[in-house]
């Protein structure tokens, strides 16, 4: 029986439009946990729900999941779903689902678009690289909100850290918060692949602006 996990207390904004964010879950037909997000406009709007967004063993898990969610998550997930195009469904109480099971899965379209920007941060519940450009102290209190496993999870999807899990998971909170701060900040705030590109620009742009060999 689907249930409300967590229901957060800050609204989500899209478009102009507020929506209240719940995180809800249920037992799926294979007995694993799926975790899903309801968004309901404020304005009295019918709730919209998000694909799937986590399977996990059990309901504990699912629950750890929930409340590890960032104000960062919530507004990519709002914004995927509301691309999704997803249709709603009647309005019902705030504490009880609208739905029992997450959304399907994307059309094989969405898949290819998904992989063309890239799987690695698929995993990762924000983006290190997009918070730090608008604070370094952002950053700090976006990932102090985080459990540990979160935030493993940034440092392998962003390639913060030739560390395996096991040797992140001893570092504790605070030690992967310093870690991740360190490595973008080490990184101007930009990811590997975009400083990588950047470079290459500045050579062809000196190549072209260099003087002509002398005979």
């Amino acid at each position: 029986m689907a249930e409300v996990l967590v229901q957060f207390t800050d609204p989500v904004v899209a478009d102009g439009v507020a929506y209240t964010a719940s995180a809800c879950g249920a037992r799926g037909h294979d007995g694993l946990w799926e975790g899903w997000i309801e968004f309901t406009p404020i304005d009295g709007d019918p709730p919209l729900r998000s694909a799937r967004e986590t399977t996990q063993p059990n309901r504990d898990d699912t629950m750890y999941w929930a409340t590890g969610l960032s104000a960062v998550y919530l507004e990519g997930a709002l914004s995927r779903t509301l691309a999704a195009d997803r249709a709603p469904v009647a309005d019902f109480p705030p504490a009880t689902p609208a739905f029992s099971e997450p959304a399907p899965a994307p059309t094989a379209a969405s898949s290819r678009n998904t992989t063309d920007r890239g799987n690695r941060t698929g995993h990762a519940v924000l983006d290190p690289f997009a918070v730090y450009r608008k604070g370094e102290q952002l950053l700090r209190q976006q990932l102090g909100a985080l459990s540990a496993w979160h935030l493993v999870n940034i440092i392998q999807a962003h390639g913060l850290s030739r560390l395996d899990p096991v040797q992140l998971n001893a570092m504790g909170e605070p030690g992967l918060i310093e870690l991740i701060v360190i490595a973008v900040a080490g990184r101007g705030g930009q990811p590997e692949a975009t400083r990588r590109a950047q470079s290459a620009g500045r050579v062809r742009a000196a190549r072209q602006h260099a003087s002509p060999a002398r005979r």
